[in-house]
């Protein structure tokens, strides 16, 4: 197949700093669309792989999953894109599309594994890896592109491929709405966007943080409440109240004191990610028939649709632009989680 380089950044290896590169994309096929990057997020998960923590990373890699540019070329069956359109990609660029969760939209959880848009093997260049959007553009098939608006500022958009379905997905599939009690847990890259949608879908929002000093930021993104998780009076106080908890805590946590929060027939959802097991007492679930659970990104249909309800209620997530010379501080200071709440690349830096 026919090929092109262009200029990426990423690594070699798990102890060398991300670099400049040259990468090879594939020529444009009848049915994908060629997207020039504007602008990538950062994702926790690329920090992750770039430094090989997962057991996984093949070298060289190009991270990057929170994709937002320009259409500057079209294949010849394309018919839902145009050039000149704004257009993102997440954290998929394929899938085997003939399983039964392919075939109801959830590609995220295709039987034979979702091609990842980077450190996946590429089908169309004979397997080697796939490589993400640290990159001037990416080519990807229409069926796995995504509409942009151009009401939100698109920086902002970027974190909502990956950061934004997140979080999305599992409110909507517990139908998180008016008249329901929400907890969303930690005020990071995962709970900032949990925060805004929850409200943004009429929930009364409980956010529980260690650190009350982020209590008027919580306030500004949507909270109704904070409350301090370390506090047992503070938590004591919202037992057997709620309806449904949104988990964002990478760290290792109490399941136990969050599940005691939940109505009958309640539901904790994970969605972040501790590398350590959580250990969960059978009594915290059996006596209010409560339910943990975990959930991934969504389909492409499900993050065309939270793009849309982005836009309809003018949610963006907060981040702070860098040039890509300050990916490597800005993945430092990302351990430090001094960032509110998530570095985006602007990818103009690149050339």
């Amino acid at each position: 197949m026919e090929t092109k380089n262009i200029k990426a950044f990423g690594t070699e290896a798990a102890e060398a700093p991300l670099k400049t590169l040259d990468i090879q994309r594939r020529a444009v096929q009848a049915h994908d669309v060629e997207i020039e990057i504007l602008y990538c997020g950062i994702c926790h998960s690329d920090l992750h792989s770039a430094r090989n923590e997962w057991h996984g990373t093949i070298y060289p890699i190009v991270p990057g999953h929170e994709i937002v540019g320009r259409i500057v070329k079209v294949g010849e069956h394309v018919k839902n894109f145009k050039v000149g359109e704004f257009a993102g990609v997440g954290c998929m660029v394929d899938s085997c599309r003939e399983c039964d969760n392919c075939k109801n939209d959830l590609e995220q959880y295709c039987d034979e594994g979702s091609i990842l848009t980077f450190n996946s093997p590429d089908k169309h260049l004979g397997g080697i890896q796939t490589f993400g959007g640290y990159s001037q553009s990416i080519v990807v098939d229409e069926s796995f592109v995504l509409h942009i608006s151009d009401k939100l500022d698109l920086a902002g958009v970027a974190p909502l491929l990956c950061a934004g379905i997140t979080t999305y997905s599992p409110l909507k599939h517990w139908n998180v709405g008016p008249g329901q009690k929400v907890g969303i847990v930690g005020i990071g890259g995962l709970g900032h966007m949990g925060i805004k949608l929850a409200k943004a879908m009429g929930a009364h929002v409980v956010v529980f943080t260690t650190n009350l000093s982020k209590t008027e930021d919580a306030k500004r993104l949507g909270a109704d409440e904070v409350v301090l998780s370390t506090d047992p009076e503070q938590m004591a106080k919202h037992a057997k109240s709620l309806n449904f908890i949104l988990d964002c805590v990478s760290a290792e946590h109490s399941i136990d004191s969050y599940l005691n929060l939940l109505k009958v027939d309640g539901t904790l959802t994970l969605v972040g990610a501790p590398m350590d097991p959580l250990p969960v007492t059978s009594f915290s679930l059996i006596l209010g028939r409560r339910s943990f659970a975990g959930s991934a990104i969504g389909g492409i249909a499900e993050t065309q649709e939270m793009l849309d309800f982005c836009a309809e209620h003018n949610i963006t997530a907060d981040i702070e632009v860098i040039g890509v010379n300050e990916v490597n501080n800005a993945y430092e200071r990302l351990l430090k989680g001094d960032i509110k709440y998530r570095f985006v690349i602007d990818m103009a830096s690149l050339k």
